[in-house]
């Protein structure tokens, strides 16, 4: 199976991916409240992660330039302040949106208080050819069509 398609067949299949991770003070501004991009970034080490349990090696997806899967789109939303020392679960579920692209939506949470949703994030990625840089699309038999 090509790495594409062990990435894709988690769309057809969408299930949650928790990540865990404590919130140092270099992620923080002035106030030790996480930095709004660092939240992002925080999110994208998630996505990562879910790749890698996946067994989907980054590096691979770099070194074999069969295809790459960039973000379009992202966004957070921000409910309590997420603060130095916090220990945060990161739910992160996979969602297709059309033939060529794809969601990762994130939800945050404390390990201390998992029913508060602290923070809700979303980026959008395609595929594309890294040669040409033009969208393809994804395989229609992953996406359940």
């Amino acid at each position: 199976m090509t790495m594409l398609l062990v990435i894709l067949s988690f769309l057809r299949f969408p299930m949650t991916f928790s990540y865990y991770r404590n919130i140092y003070l270099s992620d923080t501004d002035a106030a030790g409240v996480l930095y709004f991009a660092q939240g992002m970034s925080i999110c994208h080490e998630a996505y990562e992660e879910w790749l890698n349990a996946q067994g989907v090696s980054i590096q691979t997806i770099l070194k074999e330039k069969k295809f790459a899967l960039p973000i379009i789109h992202g966004e957070i939303d921000f409910f309590s302040p997420i603060f130095c020392g916090y220990r945060l679960q990161i739910d992160v579920k996979c969602v297709p949106i059309k033939d060529r692209e794809y969601a990762i939506a994130y939800q945050v949470f404390s390990t201390s208080s998992p029913d508060k949703l602290l923070a809700k994030a979303l980026t959008k990625h395609v595929c594309i050819n890294p040669i040409t840089r033009k969208r393809v699309p994804l395989p229609r038999e992953i996406l359940g069509e």
